[in-house]
């Protein structure tokens, strides 16, 4: 029998760990792995040690990460669109999305990673790697993390006989392979199922069925959303600086970001102001506009 994905009230439960678990960068920042680190200007270091404080003292609610598998993204030869689009869709069930890398199609690499994860973050998304040609060896990969084989699901090989009109063959019988003791998950609109092996959620590659299947399981990863409102200011992030940095020693269970804009014709930076606690937020972006000449703030917007 095929597992419906649980209600949100269902869903076990676990809670974050604190980002001092997880690791930061050379700036104190947390860390998402990139193949190249982008040099921070020093008029900015100052602000980004106090944000990476911020983040230190306020681990959020549920916490999700993402990994990317395939060779063709460390090629170049294709764009990788399911971060994004995940990192967006999680963020409005209210889950923090806390690293993202992106690793090539081998096996201890992929376990290597998965474990990790799974360990550090209550959630994990694989993208990639589980159709039935060579390359695909995320589901050998997710077994080795957990110390299990690869077994052939019964359950799947149904769903799969039904989808080929019967016509089995070696190929296909591949995609219907999961670790032991995973689980074949169904969710709302979903045809095939996902295949979820404790907290990992492993989906495929192909954009179009990474959101097919992301949308018919989301909601049981909903979460206390969070809280946000930005602010458009006419001065640049020189000028700003020490102003965040006091609101940010003010409110260390704020997420504060600057974003500067060079080449836009309205404003300069965009400051945004997140918080699980709506009255928290109001409170600190008082303080922020307090501090700031009303001529300077182009717009708000919630």
């Amino acid at each position: 029998m095929l597992v419906a994905a649980p209600k949100p009230e269902d869903a076990p439960r676990t809670r974050a760990q604190p980002l001092s678990e997880i690791g930061c960068d050379s700036v104190g920042m947390p860390c998402i792995s990139l193949a190249a680190r982008v040099p921070v200007p020093r008029a900015a270091r100052a602000f980004y040690h106090c944000a990476a404080a911020c983040y230190h003292e306020a681990p959020m609610g549920r916490t999700a990460g993402i990994i990317l598998i395939g060779n063709e993204l460390l090629s170049g030869k294709v764009v990788d669109a399911n971060a994004a689009y995940l990192c967006r869709e999680l963020r409005a069930l209210g889950v923090d999305v806390r690293r993202i890398v992106v690793i090539p199609d081998e096996v201890d690499q992929i376990a290597a990673e998965v474990a990790q994860f799974s360990g550090r973050f209550d959630v994990v998304f694989t993208s990639g790697g589980v159709g039935p040609t060579h390359d695909d060896v995320t589901i050998e990969g997710v077994a080795r993390a957990f110390g299990v084989p690869v077994v052939r699901d019964a359950r799947m090989v149904e769903v799969i006989q039904r989808f080929s009109g019967g016509n089995l063959n070696a190929a296909r019988l591949r995609m219907a392979e999961i670790p032991e003791g995973a689980l074949p998950m169904m969710g709302d609109g979903l045809v095939f199922p996902a295949v979820v092996m404790k907290n990992v959620y492993v989906l495929p590659g192909v954009p179009e069925l990474f959101r097919q299947k992301f949308e018919g399981l989301k909601e049981q990863f909903r979460d206390e959303p969070f809280h946000l409102v930005s602010v458009f200011l006419s001065v640049g992030e020189g000028t700003l600086a020490e102003h965040l940095n006091e609101v940010v020693r003010g409110y260390p269970e704020l997420m504060l970001g600057s974003y500067p804009e060079l080449a836009n014709p309205e404003y300069k930076v965009k400051v945004t102001l997140e918080s699980k606690d709506r009255t928290y937020m109001e409170r600190a972006l008082g303080d922020f506009l307090a501090r700031l000449p009303a001529s300077v703030v182009v717009r708000i917007q919630q």
